[in-house]
C-alpha cells in the first residue's frame, strides 16, 4: 500500500473495482455468471485476486476454464464455455482472433461445432 493512503478507504476501492469488473465480466459471460447465482461475485473475486486487470471477456474465459478443470461447470456455462472456445482462439499476445478453421468442443452430452463461422450444436444419445 502506498505511504499516505488510507487502507480503510483503499479496501472499499478495491471491492468496489472488483464488483464493476464482475458485472462487466457478467455481461460477456451471462450463462457462467446465473450458473453461480448469488455466489457469482464471491467465486469471481477469488478467481481474480492477485490478476492484474484486463479483459472482462478474458475475465470469463479463465473463470470458466478453472471451473471445467475442477469439474464444477454447470451444464449451461459449459456450452457457453464451449461456443467460445469454438469461436475464438487464444493470440500469443494474450488477446483473442476468430478462428478460421472448424472446431469441436465437447459439453456434456452435446457437441458444439463451428464450421465456415457457424456454431451449431449437436445433441449426443
Amino acid at each position: 500500500m502506498p505511504a499516505g493512503f488510507d487502507a480503510v478507504r483503499l479496501a472499499v476501492t478495491r471491492r468496489a473495482l472488483v464488483r464493476k469488473r464482475a458485472g462487466a465480466a457478467a455481461a460477456q459471460w451471462p450463462l457462467l455468471a446465473a450458473s453461480l447465482g448469488p455466489d457469482w461475485p464471491a467465486v469471481f473475486a477469488a478467481s481474480v485476486a492477485g490478476r492484474p486487470p484486463t479483459t472482462a471477456f478474458d475475465d470469463g474465459w479463465e473463470l470458466a476454464r478453472a471451473l471445467h478443470g475442477r469439474g464444477e461447470l454447470g451444464d449451461s456455462a459449459a456450452v457457453e464455455l464451449a461456443e467460445r472456445e469454438v469461436t475464438f482462439r487464444r493470440t500469443g499476445a494474450g488477446g483473442h482472433a476468430r478462428r478460421r478453421l472448424p472446431a469441436v468442443r465437447r459439453a456434456g452430452r452435446r457437441v458444439v461445432v463451428q464450421l465456415a463461422g457457424r456454431v451449431r450444436h449437436l445433441r449426443l444419445p
